[in-house]
């Protein structure tokens, strides 16, 4: 019973982003881009901030424009701390004329 609450409470401590895929061009690897907002400390106008993460897409089930929810993971290469969870909303594919 001990084991079941320990590992509930691991899991509830990973952080949890929102972003978009920027790119999928690597093997079980997408690049995904988190916008952060915030409040210059000094002169109060809302800054906009974007960090790239490498995370880990098991199924290549992202594709580049794609709303995608990513989770901390232990460090699965040099850059790749992240999994891949879900697509929260997927890319508007336009057709090739």
């Amino acid at each position: 019973m001990a084991e079941a609450t320990t590992n509930v409470a691991a899991t509830g401590k990973r952080k949890v982003r929102v972003g978009e895929v920027v790119s999928n061009k690597m093997t079980k690897t997408i690049v995904v881009r988190v916008e952060r907002r915030f409040p210059h400390p000094q002169f109060k106008k809302i800054v906009t901030s974007y960090k790239k993460f490498y995370a880990h897409d098991e199924q290549s089930a992202a594709k580049v424009g794609d709303t995608v929810r990513i989770e901390e993971s232990r460090p699965l290469s040099k850059l790749k701390r992240w999994t891949l969870i879900e697509v929260v909303e997927r890319a508007v594919e336009t057709a090739a004329v």
